[in-house]
């Protein structure tokens, strides 16, 4: 599939009015560990940018939408992720849910234009990106007391003011007693923390390497690692350790990166020493060498069983599949082994937990290929990209392949936190690498 030519209007994307859009973008992520506040203010930004935009293009001004590539490419990778949603719905298990998440999925396409607008310009785009670095270095700093103290202040904070607002804590009792690892400000009944620190982690490496230097970079690397090896998702471990090749080979060298694993992989044996929960994971990893079915899904944590049913709705549904949203609905009649409690309990799979399985599973044959289709698109971009388009980029192109990396387990795409997530990774890689930049833009 070859990308279309994208004309460019005499009035480029970067004369939107736009001084505010980095502001909301790091509202939006600073504000994940509440996410009930954080898909607020995306609504309330994706709207006040849509109410914006068609004023520019309606309004009496003479102003028009610009057709710039960043918007077109913005508005493609939004398309690869909607459409099958849209496709899924249909004949979905419940086509109720399904409906209303296809709206709902509406409101990301303004809000990938802001974040578009957020880096569109050399000024705004170091606010954001810079923006973005100090929030994954307050999340490490945090996550690094906790692990020091027992307790994440930040978390803690937000704890004392739900208790005074509510009367209550954010997490039960028993939610915290059972957390089995650093949880950071994201605390321990969302533990989401060590995946979305290691798809952020691009923006703090490439912030340091640019301003420190190999030192700087080092730095920033071991401090992320460490949490990342406490916060004890194995999955964050296989999305860092790419970060950390494809981010430091062109810094290091490849003989020093080879160093640097190799001293990664001595400093998890010496943190596992330490750690009864480090030391379990790894230990529950090696099961997968055991030769024996029951031993690969012990080592994935049920994830085995969970692949199954995936494999058995792509069978029934191959054409669209279950709908968005609709692994639960239909794990029952698709579940391996109904007789034996899973390695989770007795609820049904919330979602496939690997992204190939989840969009063949949730919308079928064609919400895959509409998928590989905005990938197509995405890596075209950036095949065509001159070299400066692709430095300002980098950080934000990082961020959105380890996300998305096949050969590795997820949350869910379609939910709404995993889901905003990768949309705005998507909105910010078009954004930089087809920016336009006039003169004096800001």
């Amino acid at each position: 599939m070859s990308m279309p030519n994208l004309p460019v209007d005499p009035e480029p994307v970067t004369q939107l009015p736009g001084r505010w859009a980095p502001v909301w973008i790091l509202a939006f992520v600073a504000l994940w560990p509440a996410p009930g506040i954080a898909e607020a203010v995306l609504a309330l930004a994706a709207l006040l940018a849509g109410v914006r935009l068609l004023q520019l293009r309606f309004g009496g001004s003479g102003t028009v939408l610009p057709g710039a590539s960043a918007w077109k490419l913005t508005g493609l990778l939004f398309l690869a992720y909607w459409l099958p949603q849209l496709l899924s719905a249909f004949d979905a298990a419940d086509p109720g849910k399904a409906w209303r998440k296809v709206a709902a999925g509406l409101r990301y396409l303004p809000f990938m234009w802001l974040a578009a607008i957020a880096v569109a310009t050399a000024a705004r785009r170091r606010l954001t990106f810079n923006g973005l670095a100090l929030i994954v270095a307050l999340w490490t700093l945090d996550a690094l007391v906790q692990a020091l103290s027992g307790t994440s202040p930040l978390f803690w904070l937000m704890d004392q003011l739900k208790w005074l607002g509510s009367g209550r804590g954010l997490c039960t009792a028993e939610e915290v007693a059972a957390a089995d690892r650093l949880s950071g400000l994201f605390g321990p009944c969302n533990l989401k923390f060590g995946q979305v620190l290691a798809s952020m982690a691009p923006f703090a490496l490439f912030a340091a390497g640019g301003r420190w230097g190999r030192a700087g970079w080092l730095l920033a690397t071991v401090l992320i690692g460490v949490v990342l090896v406490l916060a004890g998702s194995r999955a964050s471990w296989i999305t860092y350790a790419l970060v950390v090749l494809f981010s430091g080979w062109r810094l290091l060298g490849w003989k020093w990166m080879a160093a640097l694993l190799v001293a990664g992989v001595l400093a998890i044996a010496a943190l596992a020493v330490g750690s009864s929960q480090v030391r379990e994971r790894i230990a529950r990893t090696t099961l997968a060498f055991s030769g024996d079915s029951a031993g690969v899904d012990a080592a994935l944590s049920g994830r085995g069983q969970i692949w199954g049913a995936a494999l058995c709705m792509a069978r029934e549904y191959p054409i669209n599949g279950v709908g968005a949203r609709g692994f639960r609905d239909a794990w029952p009649d698709c579940n391996p082994a109904p007789e034996q409690a899973a390695a989770w309990g007795h609820e049904p799979a919330l979602h496939a937990h690997q992204i190939v399985l989840e969009i063949l599973a949730e919308t079928g044959v064609l919400g895959l290929l509409l998928w590989l289709a905005g990938a197509v698109l995405a890596w075209q971009a950036w095949r065509r990209a001159g070299v400066p388009a692709r430095e300002r980029a980098r950080p934000a192109m990082l961020a959105l392949a380890v996300t998305v990396f096949p050969l590795n387990t997820h949350l869910a795409f379609y939910s709404t936190f995993w889901g905003g997530l990768t949309l705005l990774l998507a909105a910010l890689y078009a954004g930089a690498l087809l920016a336009e930049e006039p003169v004096g833009a800001g």
